[in-house]
């Protein structure tokens, strides 16, 4: 995990000045050569398991994959209750009015006989004995009952509060004398009665292990009892971003760079499953990055560090030196592909990931697809990223050994090369929807499309 600004300091028990000298690693023999692109993306994606399952309140369970089967802690409905506002009846019509049952208030208390009926709200428990409810707008006055002498029509009286002719009124539970039926065939045993767990019953798994957790799911869990969930966390991702040529702010002026890929992160982690913590830039040199990449003693297992730049092998790239000196693992060290070929991947004592990226921008983009996001994607338990292939309809320059991952959106007649994707422009990225990988030699068969994070809508 990368430490604050303020704490950036020297390894400890290292000479501050030293560049960590590579030495032979323990076993650690680094990849010779560079791997194929899609040996490279399965080593990342075996590199570590998922993270340990922890106990999250639902406002903070979002975005990360359930570490147990979600099971329902109450039956839905929990009781027989009404799914309309009207009259729950029992026997045939006409039906002597006997209360009223609101959602939220008392169960009317006793059984419903033949001929009788509850005014009831949707929601309600329904009464013992009642057959089904009669919607309010299919309930009519009756015709020749004692006492009676109104003609057939609508019977809608307002909900909870029922006023009979003459003006006397009664509340939820009280007896109305009034009566109410219905034409034939508007009443059918069961209708408008959800009977407790139709929807879901006591005890019923309803989503997976490894589902992500949606608003959806959140809305789910809750309607079932849950307060927390168990699920897989999110994993930490750490940036690191190196250059003196860098800066953060504003236009650059001559000779230096406006950090792209910093911004860029945070979403492509988030939406691999991890947790960005806000960048930190350093200056070439290995003092800074080793004390960045040592991290407070004892650094947490299962996170991740993201070393933007100083990952190629020219003078002032200092990553391999510095890996070799805490004694990390090499995993992969180099991949064929264009562009992105000075990437890496490695593994601290502590356990924690580092991905090496290119510092240009398109470059440092296609890496994180290769080797960063199946890695975050592993640690927070999610699935393999679905594969998809099209036809490329456009012209394409296969590279003659590496693979090369082009800009692309989809059409009708396959995926189109919209251009500007050169390593240093994230220009072609921008417009695209995904990255056709072109194999070495390819000679017009349909390629695989490596999805882009999508806008939200």
């Amino acid at each position: 995990m990368a430490v604050p600004r303020s704490t950036v300091h020297e390894a400890p028990s290292r000479d501050p000045d030293a560049v960590p000298s590579p030495g032979p690693p323990p076993h650690h023999g680094a990849p010779a050569e560079a791997l194929p692109w899609e040996s490279a993306r399965r080593v990342a994606a075996s590199a570590a398991g998922p993270l340990s399952p922890v106990d999250l309140p639902l406002h903070l369970a979002y975005g990360c994959r359930l570490a147990e089967p979600l099971r329902a802690l109450v039956p839905v409905p929990g009781a027989d209750v009404a799914a309309m506002d009207g009259y729950a009846v029992a026997g045939d019509p006409p039906w002597r009015i006997a209360g009223l049952v609101l959602a939220g208030g008392a169960a009317f208390g006793a059984a419903l006989g033949p001929g009788t009926a509850v005014e009831i709200a949707t929601g309600a428990p329904v009464p013992e004995g009642a057959e089904a409810v009669l919607p309010y707008e299919l309930a009519v006055r009756p015709v020749g009952v004692p006492g009676r002498s109104a003609p057939p029509g609508r019977f809608t009286p307002p909900l909870g509060r029922f006023a009979p002719p003459g003006g006397e009124s009664r509340t939820a539970g009280e007896p109305a004398g009034e009566w109410v039926s219905a034409p034939p065939g508007a009443v059918e045993p069961g209708r408008h009665i959800r009977r407790r767990g139709e929807d879901c019953p006591l005890g019923a798994v309803v989503l997976t292990a490894g589902s992500a957790v949606t608003p959806a799911v959140l809305g789910l869990a809750a309607g079932l009892g849950h307060d927390v969930l168990r699920v897989r966390p999110k994993p930490l991702v750490s940036v690191l971003v190196t250059g003196d040529e860098v800066v953060t702010l504003g236009v650059p002026g001559p000779g230096r760079v406006r950090d792209a890929i910093g911004p860029m992160l945070p979403g492509l982690v988030e939406w691999a499953g991890g947790r960005a913590e806000a960048p930190l830039w350093l200056p070439d040199g290995a003092r800074a990055l080793a004390a960045a990449l040592a991290g407070p003693p004892g650094g947490p297992p299962g996170q991740v560090v993201v070393v933007c730049g100083a990952s190629s092998k020219g003078p002032a790239d200092h990553l391999r030196a510095v890996l070799a000196g805490l004694g990390a693992e090499i995993l992969v060290d180099g991949v064929a592909v264009r562009p992105g070929h000075p990437q890496l991947l490695a593994r601290l004592p502590d356990g924690r990931l580092v991905a090496g990226l290119p510092g240009n921008p398109y470059a440092a983009l296609v890496a994180a697809l290769t080797l960063l996001a199946p890695a975050v994607r592993a640690l927070a338990g999610g699935p393999e990223a679905p594969r998809e292939r099209s036809a490329l309809a456009g012209r394409v320059r296969p590279h003659h050994a590496d693979t090369r991952m082009v800009a692309v959106r989809r059409g009708g007649r396959g995926a189109v090369p919209v251009g500007h994707d050169r390593p240093g422009s994230l220009w072609g990225a921008a417009l695209a929807e995904a990255l056709a990988v072109v194999p070495p030699g390819w000679r017009g068969e349909p390629v695989e499309l490596v999805s882009l994070p999508a806008q939200r809508v």
